[in-house]
């Protein structure tokens, strides 16, 4: 006899009503009859919003992406924003990416806005996620969507929610969006679309969105210097395909080598292990063909085109690629080196990074007399800034995991403006004989050499995600009080909002919304952040320690020195 948990098969039971079509109801009791273990994992909670908006592994279920999942969020979305708009004709935009269903889920999505008397404009064919964030902008929307699990595997999707300043979701429009879902029932969702409400976007859209990445993106390069830089890119399978070539032609890099495996949209991105660009694995066919190219650098992106890898050539001409804190550090000091330039930094700038970034942006920042604001994990928190602070210029923010992003035009992570600028630091670089590898070099010996590495423990189903919180909760219980000989500081823990200064025994209040991450300091220069990741099922280990360069001839030296104490913090710390 299989047994089922009670909480569980009254979850499932309410699936095999009439709010349920046959085929969904016959599925289930499939699973009910032979895989009891794929039901309860299917069952057993609701998909959360997280740092990326909803994600999940396509299936029927509760704890599923499938249309009665996504037809309760935009109903319950739909709802709240005719309650916050009452007098307005109510507008969304809504794109989706290349993954198996996308498509459909997009259309369904189109389909119970405009059963609630919502105006739609649907992109005709995937199209990248700041294209999105731009578009509902650009068409005075309230609000925007794409269906996407951005770098998750194959058998993930997604649903990302846009405000009207084209930034994600956030506090308090989250939790009042999130509270008017919870009160629906799934018979509630309104499924029968109003064809006249649904109006389809492309071409258009693009082209202006094309030219405000080249207004925001580049810089000052003269076409030779465009012209000469030679560079390998690829998509990964994803969108960018649709935006970056174009991008780049039209602001004048004629040399652009595609990687044509890797060009033709796919869900089931057949040539990566994980079409992730923070993945080394995943810039492989990119990195060969630039080696047979003699290419000057590397650029892949995810599969909604929000994240980029950067690959530049070292002091040996060999191709090393950068991670999200160098890239960002380098897009960062080209940006305020421009703006110093023109003569616009006057004190009313700012930069954004995360907490769990690299310390040396706020350093950075400082030697322009620029703000550096420091927020939770996640683009929205970035976006969310400029909505907060719109008496400051915002100039540009990123985080380690491979996100930045270039003004506000657009107000989230944006791969096709940053890959342009990736473009011309190198371009410009390039054109004055030397690299955006000295470039970053040159950064060190200015502002000290920061070093970080990511650790990523995989944990999943039921008893993963039990496995990580219980490693939170002895990570709080049992503070660790040193760290590889070095003394522990002060420790911050963001789901307490408290900041403990452990050499006065003094406490600080952290005024950010609660988040469930723990960062250690230590007496030598060390910062150890451990969060559960919002959109996979991880827990990240983010570590950062630091030492000053002399000259680029101990470069090689230093960076080995602060290697092996990245080393030995993780061997202390069992990991």
């Amino acid at each position: 006899m299989i047994h089922i948990k009670p909480e569980i098969l009254e979850r499932v039971n309410s699936w095999l009503t009439p709010a349920f079509d046959k085929d969904s109801q016959e599925q289930i009791k499939h699973m009910i009859a032979s895989d009891p273990k794929g039901l309860e994992e299917s069952f057993y909670k609701d998909l959360e919003f997280g740092t990326g908006g909803m994600r999940g592994i396509m299936g029927l279920g509760t704890n599923r992406i499938n249309k009665y999942t996504l037809g309760k969020n935009t109903q319950g979305l739909s709802n709240y924003l005719k309650e916050s708009f009452p007098n307005e004709q109510v507008k969304v935009a809504i794109a989706y990416d290349c993954r198996h269903n996308s498509k459909t889920f997009g259309k369904v999505v189109a389909d119970i806005f405009s059963a609630n008397g919502i105006q739609v404009y649907l992109f005709e064919d995937l199209r990248a996620t700041p294209e999105l964030s731009f578009a509902l902008k650009h068409l005075g929307c309230h609000c925007g969507i794409v269906l996407t699990a951005s770098h998750n595997p194959p058998e993930y999707n997604g649903y990302k929610v846009y405000w009207q300043d084209g930034g994600q979701l956030v506090p308090p429009q989250d939790a009042a969006v999130i509270a008017e879902i919870n009160k629906l029932d799934y018979s509630e969702i309104k499924f029968d679309a109003n064809p006249n409400l649904i109006q389809f976007i492309g071409k258009e859209i693009d082209d202006v969105f094309i030219d405000n990445s080249i207004k925001n993106g580049s810089f000052n390069t003269s076409s030779d210097a465009r012209q000469n830089l030679n560079i390998v890119f690829t998509s990964l399978h994803g969108t960018s395909i649709t935006a970056i070539p174009e991008t780049l032609k039209r602001a004048g890099y004629t040399n652009v080598n595609i990687v044509e495996e890797q060009c033709e949209p796919n869900g089931d991105f057949p040539t990566v292990v994980s079409p992730n660009p923070e993945e080394p694995e995943a810039l492989k066919m990119a990195m060969e063909l630039a080696e047979k190219v003699d290419g000057d650098i590397v650029i892949g992106t995810d599969p909604d085109c929000d994240r980029l890898g950067v690959v530049v050539r070292n002091l040996e001409n060999e191709l090393v690629i950068l991670n999200g804190n160098q890239a960002m550090l380098l897009m960062t000091d080209f940006l305020l080196k421009q703006w110093k330039a023109s003569g616009k930094i006057n004190g009313n700038q700012f930069i954004a990074t995360t907490i769990v970034s690299t310390p040396m942006l706020s350093v950075l920042a400082k030697s322009y007399d620029v703000d550096c604001k420091i927020v939770l994990t996640g683009f929205k928190w970035i976006a969310k800034l400029i909505k907060d602070y719109p008496e400051l210029d915002f100039v540009g923010g990123g985080e380690e995991s491979f996100g930045f992003m270039v003004g506000d035009f657009v107000r989230d992570k944006d791969a096709v403006t940053s890959t342009l600028l990736a473009c011309e630091i190198a371009a410009q670089a390039k054109a004055n004989n030397k690299t955006a590898y000295e470039a970053l070099i040159d950064l060190y010996l200015e502002h000290g050499f920061f070093k970080e590495r990511l650790v990523s423990l995989t944990k999943k189903g039921i008893e993963g995600a039990q496995e990580i919180k219980q490693m939170m909760i002895d990570a709080r219980e049992n503070p660790l009080k040193m760290v590889n000989g070095s003394k522990v500081i002060k420790i911050e823990d963001y789901q307490l909002s408290i900041a403990k200064d452990m050499v006065n025994n003094t406490e600080k209040t952290i005024d950010v919304p609660k988040s469930n991450v723990l960062i250690y300091y230590t007496e030598d220069g060390s910062k150890i952040a451990l969060r559960p990741s919002g959109t996979e099922p991880k827990i990240k280990f983010y570590i950062s320690v630091n030492t000053k360069l002399d000259n680029v001839s101990a470069f090689k030296e230093t960076e080995q020195l602060l290697e092996n104490k990245i080393d030995a913090i993780l061997k202390d710390m069992n990991l």
